[in-house]
C-alpha cells in the first residue's frame, strides 16, 4: 500500500541537496503520478503519518475514479465558510502582509482530523469578526511554500498577525483554545490591544457627558484647579497622566472626562467632588447610576491603583442622588492658555476734590 524509506543525509548531500533539505527530521511524501514530492508536516507519530498516507491515498483513488474529494490536496472545506477566506500563495502577501486588517491564518491540511474538527468553529469565528478582524485558510499540502515560509511543522498551525504596518516576521503563533467562543475572545481583546487609547475630552456639554459615558460601563470624571490656580502647564501635565491612565486601561473600553473646578457644580455636588479640594477623581457607572470618589493621592500612581480597584468591582460606591445626573450646561472649551486676572476698570478721579466737603457734614475747625 505505502512503503517507508530513510536517507542518511551526512552520506548523501547531493540527494539533500536536490531535494532542499534544510532541517532534519524532514519528510516527503512521494505520491503515484506526481514528479515532485510533498512535504509532510503532521505529527511525527504512527498514528500522524498513517492517517495522512491514507488521506493522500483516498484522494488518488477518487481523482481516477472521477470523484470530487476534500482529500489528496483539494481546498475545498466541509463547512459553510462564506466568510474564511481562501489564501493562495498567489494572494497571501495582498490579502495580509499588506492589509492593515488583523488577521488569523489557519494552516491545515485537508487529511488532518484535528483540521476537521477545527472547520465548523473557524467559520463561526469569521462570521463573528467579520467587519472587525479577518480568518483565513491555506491548504498547506497544496501551497507548501507558504508553509515553509511560516515554519508550520503540524497541522492545524494558526497565525496571529496583528493590525498595522506588517513584514513575515510579524506572524505569532496562536496557542488558545480551538472553539468559536474563544478564538472570538481571543481576537477581541487583541483588537482592543491594538486600538487607539479613548480620548480624556473636556466636559463642555450635555452632548459630550452623553457621548462619553452612555454606551461604557463606567466613565472616569476629573477635575482639575482652576487654570488660576494651575496655569496651562500644570494643567497639562494633569491631562498628559490622564491620557497614559487611558493608555493603560484602554482595554476596560471606559469614558474619559475632564473639567474645570466649579465649572459644573451640581455634577460635583452629585458626586461629592470639591469637599477634599481639586484635583479630585470621581468614577461613574451610568447604567447603575452609582459612582465611586477617590480619596487618595491624585497622583499616577495613586489613580491607577485606585482604578485597578474599581476594574476588579473593590472599593466603596454609593448610589448618585435621584438615581440620575444633573443636566450639564455648555460651556466654551479651555483655549490652552495660561489664566490672567480681570483688570479692574480705570477711574478718572481727575475731577474729585478730596477737600470738598459734604453739605452736611460739620468742618473740624467749626467744632
Amino acid at each position: 500500500m505505502a512503503n517507508f524509506g530513510a536517507v542518511n543525509a551526512d552520506q548523501q548531500k547531493s540527494l539533500s541537496g536536490q531535494y532542499g533539505i534544510r532541517g532534519f527530521p524532514t519528510i516527503k511524501m512521494f505520491l503515484p503520478g506526481n514528479s515532485k514530492p510533498i512535504d509532510y508536516n503532521g505529527p511525527r507519530t504512527a498514528d500522524g503519518l498513517v492517517e495522512a498516507t491514507f488521506g493522500e491515498l483516498k484522494g488518488i483513488a477518487n481523482k481516477r475514479l472521477g470523484k470530487k474529494s476534500s482529500s489528496g490536496g483539494s481546498s475545498e472545506r466541509p463547512v459553510d465558510d462564506k466568510d474564511v477566506v481562501k489564501l493562495t500563495a498567489e494572494n497571501f502577501k495582498k490579502l495580509v502582509i499588506d492589509s492593515k486588517d488583523l488577521w488569523l491564518v489557519e494552516f491545515f491540511a485537508s487529511w488532518c482530523g484535528h483540521c476537521k474538527n477545527l472547520a465548523p468553529h473557524w467559520a463561526q469565528a469569521a462570521t463573528q469578526l467579520k467587519g472587525k478582524a479577518k480568518l483565513g485558510a491555506v491548504d498547506a499540502t497544496v501551497y507548501q511554500e507558504l508553509s515553509q515560509e511560516y515554519n508550520v511543522r503540524g497541522y492545524p498551525t494558526i497565525k496571529y498577525f496583528p493590525a498595522g504596518p506588517k513584514s513575515r516576521s510579524s506572524a505569532e503563533e496562536y496557542l488558545g483554545s480551538r472553539t468559536a467562543d474563544d478564538i472570538v475572545n481571543w481576537v477581541s481583546d487583541k483588537i482592543l490591544e491594538s486600538a487607539p487609547a479613548p480620548e480624556v475630552v473636556q466636559l463642555t456639554s450635555e452632548k459630550v457627558l452623553t457621548d462619553s459615558c452612555s454606551d461604557t460601563q463606567l466613565c472616569v470624571v476629573a477635575v482639575l484647579p482652576h487654570i488660576l490656580d494651575c496655569q496651562s502647564q500644570c494643567r497639562n501635565d494633569y491631562i498628559r497622566d490622564l491620557q497614559k491612565l487611558a493608555e493603560q486601561f484602554k482595554k476596560q473600553n471606559w469614558g474619559w472626562l475632564w473639567s474645570e473646578a466649579m465649572s459644573h457644580p451640581q455634577l460635583e455636588e452629585a458626586l461629592e467632588i470639591g469637599g477634599f479640594g481639586y484635583p479630585a477623581l470621581a468614577v461613574v457607572n451610568s447604567r447603575k447610576m452609582k459612582y465611586s470618589l477617590m480619596r487618595g493621592s491624585f497622583s499616577f500612581d495613586g489613580i491607577s491603583e485606585f482604578l485597578r480597584e474599581v476594574s476588579f468591582g473593590r472599593g466603596r460606591s454609593a448610589p448618585v442622588a435621584g438615581a440620575k445626573l444633573p443636566s450639564i450646561e455648555s460651556i466654551d472649551p479651555w483655549d490652552g492658555k495660561d489664566g490672567k486676572l480681570e483688570e479692574l476698570e480705570d477711574v478718572d478721579l481727575s475731577d474729585v476734590s478730596l477737600d470738598d466737603a459734604e453739605p452736611n457734614m460739620v468742618k473740624r475747625s467749626e467744632l
